[in-house]
């Protein structure tokens, strides 16, 4: 089996293999953003939720159903700010899985990654990472909305937390966008072997 990967070239495939994976992991999981409402727990994620207020029609009363869930539609999300990280924020991710899958490819495939190719491929990364990392940054901006000041004791607000907590999810999203963009970018350019050059 004939890699056309350099020893670099391989760390590098294992590495943009974990840092999208991380990443996808915690786009997708709805626990960005941790807190509480009515005494049960409650969770966000950019378009997923765990925990929501019902109306119980035998009581008459608001209850708290505890399961996770996407919003019903994209309108439902409770911030534009949290619409434009939702699209932001998976454009990402779908550029680093694209590029980790490519170079895991290119472990058993011979002249897949050339070094031009590489880095093409580290330059497909650092914009994935930098897409990840504007959604991010663009998330607590959606604060101030009012399904987060419920669940956050009425006092949240743009970058304040009020009584709730950033989730693993969030690091977890960011931490993958950061070794993409830092690492991954880096050893792109060294990961693949020079092209042989043929006399014609």
């Amino acid at each position: 089996m004939a890699s056309s990967l350099t020893c670099v070239g391989v760390v590098w495939a294992l590495l943009s293999f974990l840092s999208a994976v991380a990443s996808c992991v915690g786009f997708f999981m709805p626990y960005w953003l941790l807190g509480s409402q009515m005494d049960k727990p409650v969770s966000f994620g950019t378009f997923r939720r765990c925990s929501y207020p019902v109306l119980d029609e035998e009581r008459r009363a608001t209850v708290m159903l505890e399961q996770c869930g996407r919003y019903a539609s994209f309108q439902g999300i409770p911030s534009l700010e949290w619409r434009i990280c939702t699209v932001v924020t998976g454009v990402g991710c779908g550029l680093l899985l694209l590029v980790a899958l490519t170079a895991l490819m290119a472990c058993c495939i011979s002249d897949l990654i050339s070094r031009a190719v590489g880095r093409a491929a580290g330059g497909i990364q650092f914009v994935g990472g930098l897409l990840i990392g504007s959604g991010c940054a663009l998330y607590p901006l959606g604060w101030d909305s009012e399904e987060v000041r419920q669940t956050c004791s009425n006092i949240s607000n743009q970058f304040e937390l009020g009584s709730c907590e950033i989730g693993w999810a969030y690091y977890c999203t960011g931490g993958g966008a950061a070794a993409a963009m830092l690492l991954c970018t880096w050893m792109a350019c060294f990961a693949g072997k020079k092209q042989k050059q043929y006399p014609y």
